[in-house]
Protein backbone atom coordinates (compact mmCIF):
# COMPACT_ATOMS: atom_id res chain seq x y z
CA UNK A 1 0.00 0.00 0.00
CA UNK A 2 1.37 3.34 -0.82
CA UNK A 3 1.95 5.88 1.76
CA UNK A 4 -1.24 7.89 0.69
CA UNK A 5 -3.69 4.89 0.81
CA UNK A 6 -2.23 4.23 4.14
CA UNK A 7 -2.52 7.71 5.32
CA UNK A 8 -5.94 7.70 3.97
CA UNK A 9 -7.09 4.34 5.60
CA UNK A 10 -6.03 5.60 8.80
CA UNK A 11 -7.69 8.80 8.73
CA UNK A 12 -11.06 6.67 8.44
CA UNK A 13 -10.38 6.10 12.57
CA UNK A 14 -11.42 9.19 13.14
CA UNK A 15 -13.38 12.53 11.71
CA UNK A 16 -12.23 15.70 12.13
CA UNK A 17 -13.70 18.37 13.96
CA UNK A 18 -16.96 19.75 11.62
CA UNK A 19 -16.75 22.98 9.33
CA UNK A 20 -18.97 24.58 7.30
CA UNK A 21 -18.30 23.48 3.47
CA UNK A 22 -19.68 24.45 -0.09
CA UNK A 23 -22.27 21.67 -1.44
CA UNK A 24 -20.34 18.22 -2.69
CA UNK A 25 -19.19 18.06 -5.99
CA UNK A 26 -20.07 14.84 -7.35
CA UNK A 27 -17.99 11.82 -7.05
CA UNK A 28 -18.86 10.34 -10.47
CA UNK A 29 -21.91 10.92 -13.07
CA UNK A 30 -24.39 8.13 -12.16
CA UNK A 31 -25.96 5.56 -13.89
CA UNK A 32 -29.48 3.73 -13.12
CA UNK A 33 -28.66 0.65 -11.98
CA UNK A 34 -31.09 -2.14 -14.08
CA UNK A 35 -32.80 -4.97 -13.11
CA UNK A 36 -30.77 -8.52 -14.08
CA UNK A 37 -33.14 -11.27 -13.84
CA UNK A 38 -30.38 -13.42 -14.30
CA UNK A 39 -26.87 -14.41 -13.06
CA UNK A 40 -26.00 -14.00 -16.86
CA UNK A 41 -27.58 -10.74 -17.35
CA UNK A 42 -26.20 -9.33 -14.40
CA UNK A 43 -22.62 -10.28 -15.43
CA UNK A 44 -23.40 -8.82 -18.93
CA UNK A 45 -24.86 -5.45 -17.11
CA UNK A 46 -21.96 -5.21 -14.89
CA UNK A 47 -19.41 -5.14 -17.57
CA UNK A 48 -21.69 -2.82 -19.78
CA UNK A 49 -21.97 -0.52 -16.73
CA UNK A 50 -17.81 -0.97 -16.01
CA UNK A 51 -17.78 0.08 -19.81
CA UNK A 52 -19.01 3.06 -19.43
CA UNK A 53 -16.85 3.55 -15.93
CA UNK A 54 -13.67 3.48 -17.44
CA UNK A 55 -14.87 5.26 -20.60
CA UNK A 56 -15.63 8.38 -18.13
CA UNK A 57 -12.33 7.66 -16.28
CA UNK A 58 -10.32 7.77 -19.59
CA UNK A 59 -11.69 10.75 -21.16
CA UNK A 60 -9.71 14.22 -21.70
CA UNK A 61 -11.61 15.37 -18.57
CA UNK A 62 -11.46 12.10 -16.95
CA UNK A 63 -9.51 11.83 -12.94
CA UNK A 64 -6.39 10.37 -14.98
CA UNK A 65 -5.89 13.66 -16.60
CA UNK A 66 -5.16 15.39 -13.18
CA UNK A 67 -1.54 16.86 -12.72
CA UNK A 68 -1.65 19.44 -10.27
CA UNK A 69 -3.50 20.82 -7.22
CA UNK A 70 -2.39 24.55 -6.04
CA UNK A 71 -4.03 26.03 -3.04
CA UNK A 72 -3.90 29.30 -2.90
CA UNK A 73 -2.94 32.00 -0.15
CA UNK A 74 -4.27 35.51 -0.71
CA UNK A 75 -2.70 37.82 -2.63
CA UNK A 76 -0.71 37.37 -5.84
CA UNK A 77 0.67 34.21 -7.01
CA UNK A 78 2.98 33.53 -10.11
CA UNK A 79 2.48 30.16 -11.96
CA UNK A 80 4.49 28.12 -14.11
CA UNK A 81 7.38 25.68 -14.68
CA UNK A 82 10.17 28.07 -13.71
CA UNK A 83 11.85 27.28 -10.37
CA UNK A 84 10.86 30.82 -8.92
CA UNK A 85 7.51 29.94 -9.79
CA UNK A 86 5.18 29.78 -6.65
CA UNK A 87 3.09 27.79 -8.26
CA UNK A 88 5.20 24.68 -9.63
CA UNK A 89 2.98 23.90 -13.28
CA UNK A 90 3.97 20.31 -14.73
CA UNK A 91 6.79 20.40 -16.97
CA UNK A 92 6.06 21.37 -20.37
CA UNK A 93 3.88 24.53 -19.67
CA UNK A 94 5.21 27.48 -20.71
CA UNK A 95 8.22 28.76 -17.53
CA UNK A 96 5.44 32.30 -16.83
CA UNK A 97 2.25 30.73 -17.05
CA UNK A 98 0.98 34.18 -15.40
CA UNK A 99 -0.71 35.15 -11.91
CA UNK A 100 -3.41 34.36 -10.11
CA UNK A 101 -4.99 36.64 -7.56
CA UNK A 102 -6.87 35.68 -4.50
CA UNK A 103 -8.90 37.94 -2.40
CA UNK A 104 -11.67 36.53 0.22
CA UNK A 105 -13.44 34.51 -1.46
CA UNK A 106 -12.79 35.44 -5.05
CA UNK A 107 -10.32 34.39 -7.51
CA UNK A 108 -8.46 36.18 -10.82
CA UNK A 109 -5.52 35.44 -13.12
CA UNK A 110 -3.67 37.54 -15.56
CA UNK A 111 -2.02 35.35 -18.15
CA UNK A 112 1.98 36.06 -18.97
CA UNK A 113 2.86 38.20 -21.98
CA UNK A 114 2.59 36.42 -25.02
CA UNK A 115 0.39 32.91 -23.43
CA UNK A 116 -2.81 33.06 -24.94
CA UNK A 117 -5.37 31.25 -23.22
CA UNK A 118 -9.22 30.19 -23.87
CA UNK A 119 -11.75 30.42 -21.09
CA UNK A 120 -14.95 28.26 -22.00
CA UNK A 121 -13.94 27.95 -25.41
CA UNK A 122 -13.60 31.97 -25.89
CA UNK A 123 -10.18 34.54 -25.72
CA UNK A 124 -9.20 34.93 -22.33
CA UNK A 125 -6.88 37.86 -21.65
CA UNK A 126 -7.46 38.15 -17.80
CA UNK A 127 -9.77 38.52 -15.36
CA UNK A 128 -11.62 36.94 -12.64
CA UNK A 129 -12.39 33.01 -12.66
CA UNK A 130 -15.99 31.43 -11.26
CA UNK A 131 -15.40 28.73 -8.79
CA UNK A 132 -16.69 25.18 -8.74
CA UNK A 133 -18.67 26.19 -6.16
CA UNK A 134 -22.11 25.96 -7.61
CA UNK A 135 -20.84 23.36 -10.00
CA UNK A 136 -20.04 24.81 -13.33
CA UNK A 137 -16.21 26.27 -12.67
CA UNK A 138 -14.39 28.49 -15.37
CA UNK A 139 -12.48 26.22 -17.50
CA UNK A 140 -9.14 27.92 -19.05
CA UNK A 141 -7.38 26.08 -21.62
CA UNK A 142 -3.79 26.03 -23.00
CA UNK A 143 -3.63 23.35 -25.61
CA UNK A 144 -3.68 20.40 -23.73
CA UNK A 145 -3.33 21.73 -20.44
CA UNK A 146 -6.19 22.98 -18.71
CA UNK A 147 -7.30 24.22 -14.81
CA UNK A 148 -10.49 25.50 -12.68
CA UNK A 149 -10.82 27.34 -9.56
CA UNK A 150 -12.36 24.76 -6.41
CA UNK A 151 -13.78 25.67 -3.34
CA UNK A 152 -12.97 23.24 -0.50
CA UNK A 153 -14.84 24.88 2.85
CA UNK A 154 -12.40 27.92 2.76
CA UNK A 155 -9.79 26.69 1.02
CA UNK A 156 -9.66 27.63 -2.95
CA UNK A 157 -7.25 25.71 -5.04
CA UNK A 158 -6.23 25.45 -8.71
CA UNK A 159 -7.20 22.23 -10.30
CA UNK A 160 -4.80 21.55 -13.12
CA UNK A 161 -5.54 18.64 -16.28
CA UNK A 162 -3.57 17.85 -19.01
CA UNK A 163 -5.39 15.58 -21.71
CA UNK A 164 -1.20 13.87 -22.61
CA UNK A 165 -0.98 13.13 -18.59
CA UNK A 166 1.01 9.86 -18.45
CA UNK A 167 -1.34 8.38 -15.71
CA UNK A 168 -3.78 8.42 -18.63
CA UNK A 169 -1.31 7.34 -21.18
CA UNK A 170 -0.48 4.28 -19.10
CA UNK A 171 -3.58 3.50 -18.00
CA UNK A 172 -3.98 -0.49 -18.23
CA UNK A 173 -7.34 -0.85 -16.65
CA UNK A 174 -8.75 -1.91 -13.18
CA UNK A 175 -9.35 -5.67 -11.75
CA UNK A 176 -13.12 -6.11 -10.87
CA UNK A 177 -14.37 -9.34 -8.74
CA UNK A 178 -16.54 -11.20 -10.84
CA UNK A 179 -20.15 -10.08 -10.57
CA UNK A 180 -22.31 -12.17 -7.98
CA UNK A 181 -25.60 -11.77 -7.43
CA UNK A 182 -24.88 -12.97 -3.55
CA UNK A 183 -23.58 -9.02 -3.46
CA UNK A 184 -26.56 -7.48 -4.85
CA UNK A 185 -28.97 -6.91 -2.28
CA UNK A 186 -31.90 -5.39 -1.37
CA UNK A 187 -31.59 -2.65 1.72
CA UNK A 188 -34.65 -1.42 4.05
CA UNK A 189 -34.61 2.44 3.77
CA UNK A 190 -35.21 3.65 7.33
CA UNK A 191 -36.16 7.35 6.95
CA UNK A 192 -34.67 9.95 9.11
CA UNK A 193 -37.73 11.59 11.20
CA UNK A 194 -36.28 14.89 10.75
CA UNK A 195 -33.65 16.35 7.69
CA UNK A 196 -30.31 15.73 8.68
CA UNK A 197 -26.80 16.41 7.57
CA UNK A 198 -23.88 14.26 8.09
CA UNK A 199 -20.19 15.01 8.51
CA UNK A 200 -18.56 13.59 5.55
CA UNK A 201 -14.68 13.58 6.32
CA UNK A 202 -11.83 14.26 3.18
CA UNK A 203 -8.39 13.71 3.27
CA UNK A 204 -8.03 17.77 3.39
CA UNK A 205 -8.48 16.39 7.03
CA UNK A 206 -11.96 18.67 7.05
CA UNK A 207 -15.39 17.82 6.81
CA UNK A 208 -18.24 18.57 4.58
CA UNK A 209 -22.22 18.80 5.72
CA UNK A 210 -24.04 16.35 3.01
CA UNK A 211 -27.81 15.53 3.34
CA UNK A 212 -28.77 12.38 5.03
CA UNK A 213 -31.91 11.45 4.23
CA UNK A 214 -31.89 8.23 6.25
CA UNK A 215 -30.37 4.76 6.89
CA UNK A 216 -29.82 1.51 4.56
CA UNK A 217 -30.18 -1.84 6.53
CA UNK A 218 -29.35 -5.40 4.84
CA UNK A 219 -28.51 -9.29 5.46
CA UNK A 220 -25.83 -10.98 5.04
CA UNK A 221 -24.96 -14.29 6.24
CA UNK A 222 -27.69 -13.72 8.20
CA UNK A 223 -25.98 -10.65 10.02
CA UNK A 224 -27.27 -6.99 10.09
CA UNK A 225 -25.45 -4.18 8.40
CA UNK A 226 -26.13 -0.60 8.14
CA UNK A 227 -25.09 2.38 6.09
CA UNK A 228 -25.77 6.00 5.67
CA UNK A 229 -26.08 7.06 2.30
CA UNK A 230 -25.71 10.83 1.29
CA UNK A 231 -27.67 12.83 -1.35
CA UNK A 232 -25.71 15.23 -3.59
CA UNK A 233 -26.94 18.76 -5.25
CA UNK A 234 -28.56 17.86 -8.54
CA UNK A 235 -28.83 14.17 -8.29
CA UNK A 236 -31.64 11.66 -8.20
CA UNK A 237 -29.35 8.56 -6.52
CA UNK A 238 -28.13 7.96 -2.85
CA UNK A 239 -24.05 7.93 -2.86
CA UNK A 240 -22.75 5.86 -0.53
CA UNK A 241 -19.01 5.87 0.52
CA UNK A 242 -18.25 2.66 2.32
CA UNK A 243 -15.28 0.60 3.73
CA UNK A 244 -15.03 -2.87 4.65
CA UNK A 245 -12.39 -5.78 5.42
CA UNK A 246 -11.16 -5.88 1.80
CA UNK A 247 -9.04 -2.51 1.83
CA UNK A 248 -6.53 -4.34 4.40
CA UNK A 249 -5.45 -6.61 1.22
CA UNK A 250 -7.75 -6.36 -1.92
CA UNK A 251 -9.56 -3.36 -2.34
CA UNK A 252 -8.49 0.88 -2.06
CA UNK A 253 -7.21 1.32 1.16
CA UNK A 254 -9.57 4.88 2.13
CA UNK A 255 -12.69 2.61 0.93
CA UNK A 256 -14.75 2.52 -2.17
CA UNK A 257 -18.22 4.77 -3.69
CA UNK A 258 -21.47 3.31 -4.84
CA UNK A 259 -25.00 4.70 -5.87
CA UNK A 260 -27.80 3.30 -5.88
CA UNK A 261 -31.41 4.33 -6.89
CA UNK A 262 -33.60 6.17 -4.74
CA UNK A 263 -35.93 4.27 -2.72
CA UNK A 264 -39.13 2.71 -3.28
CA UNK A 265 -41.87 1.40 -1.19
CA UNK A 266 -38.90 1.54 1.47
CA UNK A 267 -36.46 -0.50 -0.08
CA UNK A 268 -33.26 0.39 -1.97
CA UNK A 269 -31.00 -2.27 -4.31
CA UNK A 270 -27.52 -2.08 -3.44
CA UNK A 271 -25.23 -3.40 -6.29
CA UNK A 272 -22.13 -3.89 -5.20
CA UNK A 273 -21.09 -5.29 -7.99
CA UNK A 274 -20.60 -1.76 -9.18
CA UNK A 275 -18.39 -0.71 -6.10
CA UNK A 276 -15.74 1.28 -7.77
CA UNK A 277 -12.15 2.97 -6.61
CA UNK A 278 -12.42 6.88 -5.51
CA UNK A 279 -10.34 9.61 -7.82
CA UNK A 280 -7.93 9.47 -4.97
CA UNK A 281 -6.74 5.64 -5.42
CA UNK A 282 -5.40 7.13 -9.10
CA UNK A 283 -4.08 10.45 -8.48
CA UNK A 284 -2.90 12.58 -5.36
CA UNK A 285 -4.19 15.74 -6.36
CA UNK A 286 -7.70 14.47 -6.10
CA UNK A 287 -9.98 15.75 -2.75
CA UNK A 288 -12.02 12.81 -1.83
CA UNK A 289 -14.22 12.25 0.92
CA UNK A 290 -13.83 9.75 3.00
CA UNK A 291 -16.54 6.85 4.30
CA UNK A 292 -18.25 8.62 7.38
CA UNK A 293 -18.33 7.57 11.15
CA UNK A 294 -20.56 4.12 10.95
CA UNK A 295 -20.44 3.37 7.32
CA UNK A 296 -17.16 0.93 7.98
CA UNK A 297 -18.71 -2.66 6.95
CA UNK A 298 -17.61 -5.44 9.50
CA UNK A 299 -17.35 -7.96 6.29
CA UNK A 300 -15.39 -8.85 2.90
CA UNK A 301 -17.34 -7.21 0.18
CA UNK A 302 -15.83 -9.53 -2.49
CA UNK A 303 -17.50 -7.38 -5.64
CA UNK A 304 -16.55 -4.31 -7.71
CA UNK A 305 -13.62 -2.65 -8.13
CA UNK A 306 -10.30 -4.02 -6.91
CA UNK A 307 -7.48 -2.09 -5.88
CA UNK A 308 -5.34 0.18 -8.90
CA UNK A 309 -1.61 -0.70 -9.13
CA UNK A 310 0.00 -0.24 -5.35
CA UNK A 311 -2.79 1.69 -4.31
Amino acid sequence: MTPLALALSLALQAAPAPQKAPPPKPAAPAKTVSTPTTPEDLTAATRAWHEQRIQRLQSEEGWLTLVGLFWLKEGEQTAGSAPESELDFPAGTPAKLGTFTRKGNTVSFQPASGVQFTRNNAPFTGGELKTDEKGSPDVVKLGSLNFQVILRGDKLGVRVKDSQAQARKQFHGIETYPASPTWRVTARFEPSATPRTLQVPNVLGTTEEMKAPGTLVFTMDGKEYRLTPVEEEGSNQLFIIFADETNRDATYGAGRFLYSDMPKDGQVVLDFNRSYNPPCAFTRFATCPLPPRGNRLALRVEAGEKRYGDH
